[in-house]
């Protein structure tokens, strides 16, 4: 009769004598090699080196060696992160999670890019780099200004702004329970199902070009290629049209109005649809459309023949406002001038995009933005 694995498990550990004395192998390890392993930064700044970085020399070690993929504000390429932007979106269907708008301590910041960046070159970058290129994707987000230097010392005073938006995992309590009780297999719905909403009513059917879903096929058709026998009902007579509304007509548009129609059918379809293409580099910071608000950057309805530094509920940096105060317009010209070089345009700005190169990719964003006017 053969013993269970329990019994030979427990004779092997009695006939296995204990170990009374160290087998004096290796040493133990020096507080120098400890500390050199142990590079965990935590919230509260315990564990970060001494060192330093500026926002400037930030924005030239990003550019070295980060613009790659995350592109040269942080406004992430292809499918790189996006480190910048997304303030207020973490409620909407989808959501960007950037440093500014979703990552809750600096700390993570830091030690993330001290272990493992640039990519495929982990740990290459100096303490003092480190420090520089986390002061620079602060600045990126709107949380610092560009005089801004990131040190051991103020380090832990920087709040991010969704430091309070998490949470101790509480599913065990509100949801295995839900999810734990005896399914119901059968006579489960109180009440019979009811069509609430057809998809052509939800917008989701194409349509053709009379307004009826698209692949619709004629009465007679219909009922020849179903095998039906009678055809199909004529349609009912349309309903008679409405009578004419006793009040005036409306008066015609203001020549502003008329002058902003004009400009959106002036502009050339080929070169606003560049200039969708080229604005991406911009909507980590920028937005456009009926849903714009300002972010890091303003919204930009309505930017083209608009008064510089004017979006309401936006802190500009001094020279901006200095040149709106002085009755500076956002025109064609200034425009160019602005997206081909920001910092010589408004020296002092806290735009850090370094600019568009090329004047085909300006003429198309200035295309793109005049098709947004402001409610």
């Amino acid at each position: 009769m053969s013993k269970s694995p329990e019994i030979l498990l427990a004779a092997l550990l009695l006939a296995t004598p204990a170990v009374a004395e160290p087998l004096g192998l290796g040493r133990p390890a020096l507080p120098e090699e400890i500390a050199a392993w142990d590079t965990t930064v935590l919230p509260d700044g315990t564990g970060l080196p001494e060192g330093s970085g500026d926002v400037l020399t930030g924005e030239e070690v990003f550019a070295e060696n980060c613009a790659s993929c995350h592109g040269e504000f942080a406004e992430g390429l292809d499918s790189w992160p996006v480190l910048a932007g997304g303030n207020g979106s973490l409620t909407d269907p989808r959501p960007v999670k950037t440093i500014g708008s979703y990552w809750p301590h600096l700390s993570t910041v830091y030690d993330y890019v001290h272990r493992s960046m640039p990519f495929g070159q982990a740990q290459t970058l100096s303490v003092d780099d480190t420090y520089a290129i986390t002061a620079f994707l602060l600045y990126s987000n709107g949380l610092v200004e560009d005089d801004f230097t990131l040190t051991r010392e103020n380090f832990a005073s920087i709040a991010l702004p969704n430091a309070t938006g998490f949470y101790a995992d509480d599913r065990d309590q509100t949801e295995y329970p839900v999810f734990s009780v005896e399914p119901c297999m059968a006579d489960c719905r109180s009440a019979p199902p009811e069509v609430t909403k057809r998809a052509v009513e939800l917008n989701v059917t194409p349509k053709d070009e009379d307004g009826k879903p698209a692949g619709t096929l004629p009465p007679l058709t219909l009922a020849a290629e179903t095998g039906a026998t009678e055809a199909a009902p004529a349609e009912a007579p349309a309903e008679a049209p409405a009578e004419a509304p006793s009040e005036p007509a409306e008066a015609p548009a203001e020549p502003a109005e008329a002058a902003e129609t004009e400009d959106h059918a002036a502009a050339d379809p080929a070169l606003v649809e560049a200039g969708e293409k080229v604005f991406r580099k911009c909507a980590a910071c920028h937005k456009v459309g009926d849903e714009a608000k300002n972010g890091v950057g303003p919204a930009l309805n309505g930017v083209v023949g608009k008064a510089i530094a004017s979006a309401s509920d936006f802190k500009y940096s001094k020279p901006l406002a200095d040149l709106g105060a002085s009755g500076g317009i956002w025109d064609a010209a200034s425009l160019h001038a602005f997206l081909q070089d920001p910092k010589g345009f408004a020296k002092g700005t806290k735009m850090a995009f370094a600019g568009l190169k090329k004047p085909e990719d300006r003429d198309a964003v200035i295309a793109y933005l005049s098709t947004f006017f402001e409610d």
